[in-house]
């Protein structure tokens, strides 16, 4: 049977009544296998890839984690944050302006519908956010805006959850991944994340991202971490 997926405002309360979840730099999200991993690498190669940085704009934002990451190796940067949910928008800005003394800008928007510009950023990150994207024409289109939206030279890091193309091998991570989610609390804890995961995500494989990434006009793109059911990898933009 198919399972009806949540709506935007269905995903949006829940992020809202969730911001503590999302709030420790250390752990990261704790049902992501490799969290703090996937944090570091992801923000340690958009500061060797694109060095020269002005401005990071952090798509599906959260409470801030990957910013403040990578403030910490481009502590000059412009902040710019999208996200569902007002709550952790408030919580992000907080953050970063307790940490790192400055001001970020806060924009409450489905990434589907912000106007992202042209050329207005070095680096984008999206973490644990595009999996809520449905058809392949709302991949393809906000791949390209974010491709628009980057400065000669920027690039663009994803860290999210994948499917798999095998069937056989989407079983075992399904199965591995929920051996993960009882270690952490039990299998109650188990259940309750995967049905939300069922209910809210439509990710695509790893495969289709990469082709994408390029088709979309990015020169290089690369994989940083590979584990279970999660991966981070990004593109760079030719600086030409």
């Amino acid at each position: 049977m198919t399972v009806k997926k949540s709506t935007v405002d269905e995903i949006r309360a829940r992020f809202d009544a969730d911001v503590e979840r999302f709030s420790n730099l250390e752990t990261g999200q704790a049902v992501t296998i490799d969290s703090p991993l996937h944090m570091e690498l992801l923000t340690e190669a958009a500061a060797a890839v694109t060095p020269q940085a002005r401005s990071v704009l952090d798509i599906g934002c959260g409470a801030g984690n990957y910013t403040l990451k990578l403030l910490q190796r481009l502590p000059t940067l412009e902040v710019t944050l999208i996200d569902l949910s007002r709550p952790m928008l408030d919580r992000a800005v907080e953050r970063i302006r307790q940490a790192a003394g400055r001001e970020a800008r806060a924009i409450q928007g489905d990434v589907r519908e912000v106007d992202l510009g042209v050329e207005r950023f070095d680096i984008v990150m999206a973490a644990q956010c595009l999996h809520h994207l449905r058809d392949e024409a709302e991949w393809r289109d906000v791949f390209a805006r974010v491709y628009a939206c980057l400065r000669p030279g920027g690039s663009f890091w994803i860290s999210d959850s994948v499917e798999h193309e095998l069937p056989a091998v989407q079983q075992m991570v399904w199965r591995r991944w929920g051996e993960h989610l009882v270690d952490l609390k039990d299998a109650a804890y188990r259940d309750h994340v995967m049905a939300y995961v069922e209910k809210e995500d439509t990710p695509r494989p790893l495969t289709f991202q990469l082709d994408l990434l390029r088709q979309v006009g990015f020169a290089r793109v690369d994989v940083l971490h590979k584990h279970n059911r999660f991966a981070s990898f990004g593109g760079a933009k030719s600086s030409a």
